[in-house]
């Protein structure tokens, strides 16, 4: 214990709610709530029961486990949906209700574990964390401490600052949740039990980069991460946290950030958030770097690789990035130029699915597929393929922030040497093996994996042989100067040209 602090006999009660969604702008399909039941809205005991040790969850859990102090769990309630478009207002209305009621029902708490993406936006509200924020002040009032966690490719707003205790972000690309959810928990209890007092220091920074550069393994991102993780070395840094926020999220307060979290040094911690400011605007050109190629060069380079798996990054159809997964630019270049080697690729297309099972397993079907979502960016490619195996219901999943996931009806459809994964719902997409394998699917037999992410190709790792970045258009493109921007402060960087980020800084 600290000398001066505050003993607590009593049980201490620690709510907790996990609300996550990131808001792709470019996708004109909205969020539903069918896509939160597609990967589980849990309630109660069952979150403990169903997330001990997986992910944000199980970080939390396992960290208070660890502390053998006397902590109740308080869980209020877990939804989540892959990135996509804005939620619509019912989800929001759904989600808000959830957290009002669920916090006035607990009785008690001494604290929030408050876990959320930071980048969601909803029909007609921008800052959707901002407002579930401020549902959760209007319950437990201004003194009840919050720890904010949020994914590092957040949008931080200054009513999220305002109103929690203290934010920390995932410290990695891949990002690592159960790492954050383990930094929150014992953020919370040097709070509780140690008299920990944390202040913020938070600079916005009018910058964007595509996401080819996000890896914090490599590059400028490694940089800027190292430099955070060094100055936590000093015991008065409770946190510096970086946010370079996706780059599709077209709202009035977007912009990188980073945050410092100090004990009760307010000085100490603007002059780090200076520094990491700093530092990632001396290197705001280097983020600019692309490394992709063109779908016809990828795939050349792809058919004549020595081994497979070539994985190639559909950079503009991420749905990792919140794109609709309708892309079809690869598949009409793999028939156009008479590609011959076999390829796995996802298509998220409820139309094409249904067209596909009213004709059934082993029937021939020609029909347009891709671009019935995205259509500023697609245009449906008409093709003829056969129909292979359908399946309704949960996919399992291995390595991943849950056990299972429904993607509803997916269907196995092949095209040429292409054998497209089809589904209903995003869910994955193709992005793990585990879905074709479900489906009865051996990837390692395919010499190229589209993979519909721009950075996360962790879970093809083990059998990939190389990954090529495809340079595609749609809703998560790189080409951030083609992207219909609306709404975003300007000037911003790359957008138009900034000398000093201080001069225009939020």
């Amino acid at each position: 214990m600290r000398p001066g602090s505050v003993t607590m006999m009593r049980r201490m009660r620690i709510a907790l709610i996990h609300i996550g969604q990131e808001t792709n702008d470019f996708n004109p399909l909205p969020t539903t709530l069918r896509d939160y039941q597609s990967f589980g809205i849990v309630e109660g005991q069952a979150i403990i029961d169903t997330f001990k040790g997986v992910g944000e969850i199980g970080g939390y859990l396992d960290a208070i486990a660890r502390s053998g102090l006397a902590i109740e769990t308080v869980p209020i309630v877990r939804g989540w949906a892959v990135a996509g478009g804005r939620i619509d207002r019912e989800s929001y209305d759904f989600f808000d209700r959830k957290i009002r009621q669920g916090l006035a029902a607990a009785g008690r708490v001494d604290a929030l574990a408050l876990q959320l993406h930071g980048a969601c936006a909803a029909d007609g509200i921008d800052d959707v964390e901002g407002a579930q924020l401020q549902a959760c002040r209007d319950v437990l009032g201004p003194d009840v401490p919050i720890v904010l966690g949020l994914d590092h490719h957040g949008n931080v707003t200054r009513k999220m600052v305002a109103l929690c205790t203290a934010i920390v972000g995932h410290r990695t690309q891949p990002h690592d949740p159960y790492d954050t959810g383990r930094i929150e928990a014992e953020l919370l209890l040097k709070i509780l039990y140690e008299g920990v007092r944390p202040v913020m220091a938070w600079r916005k920074l009018p910058l964007l980069s595509h996401q080819e550069q996000f890896l914090t393994a490599q590059g400028p991102m490694k940089v800027w991460f190292d430099r955070a993780r060094a100055l936590e070395a000093d015991p008065r840094v409770l946190q510096c946290s970086n946010y370079p926020m996706q780059p599709w999220l077209d709202v009035a307060e977007a912009g990188w950030s980073t945050v410092v979290v100090t004990d009760n040094e307010p000085q100490l911690a603007e002059t780090l958030a200076d520094e990491l400011a700093d530092l990632a605007w001396s290197m705001r050109a280097d983020f600019q770097k692309k490394d992709a190629v063109s779908v016809d060069d990828a795939l050349r380079l792809g058919e004549q690789a020595a081994h497979g798996v070539v994985v190639l990054s559909d950079t503009g159809d991420t749905v990792f990035g919140g794109s609709a997964g309708d892309s079809n630019l690869i598949l009409e270049a793999i028939l156009r130029l008479g590609i011959r080697s076999p390829v796995l690729m996802p298509l998220i297309e409820a139309q094409t699915v249904a067209a596909l099972v009213a004709a059934g397993e082993g029937a021939t079907v020609t029909l347009p597929v891709g671009g019935h979502t995205a259509t500023k960016f697609f245009k449906p490619l008409m093709v003829t393929g056969t129909v292979g195996r359908i399946h309704r219901g949960m996919v399992p999943l291995r390595n991943y922030y849950q056990n299972e996931i429904d993607m509803g009806c997916t269907v196995v459809f092949q095209v040429g040497p292409v054998t497209m994964l089809v589904s209903e719902l995003r869910g994955v997409a193709g992005n793990l093996p585990d879905v074709y394998e479900f489906m009865g699917i051996d990837p390692k037999q395919y010499k190229m994996a589209v993979l519909k992410t721009a950075s996360n190709f962790q879970y093809f790792a083990s059998i990939t042989s190389q990954v090529i970045r495809c340079d595609t258009t749609g809703p998560g493109q790189s080409d951030v100067f083609g992207l219909p921007w609306r709404r975003i402060p300007r000037p911003v960087y790359p957008l138009d040209p900034i000398d000093d980020w201080r001069a225009v800084a939020q």
